[in-house]
């Protein structure tokens, strides 16, 4: 059995459509894959500064406290940073 010539282009040219999907989705499979490590290193940043957080806000609630008794140098580099605070008073009991 013979493919006449229309039957034989039509077969190649899917044949060549076959190839260039292989191709794409090899391609696509490596640019996800990608993907999944940039998002799994992010995921893993996150989780680590989650865990830093409440070192984080000690640091600079004890930065503020010593800001409000009337170092200027650290006040300064707290409003750099965006961080601002406000002094309270204490009050005596009665």
């Amino acid at each position: 059995m013979m493919l006449n010539k229309t039957e034989f282009r039509v077969m190649t040219g899917l044949s060549v459509l076959a190839l260039v999907l292989v191709v794409v989705d090899a391609v696509l499979v490596e640019s996800n894959r990608a993907a999944q490590v940039d998002l799994s290193a992010r995921s893993q940043y996150i989780q680590q500064s989650l865990q830093l957080e409440p070192i984080y806000q000690a640091l600079v609630r004890g930065l503020a406290d010593v800001a409000a008794k009337g170092d200027a140098q650290v006040g300064t580099l707290l409003s750099a940073q965006g961080v601002t605070f406000t002094a309270q008073r204490k009050e005596s009991g009665k």
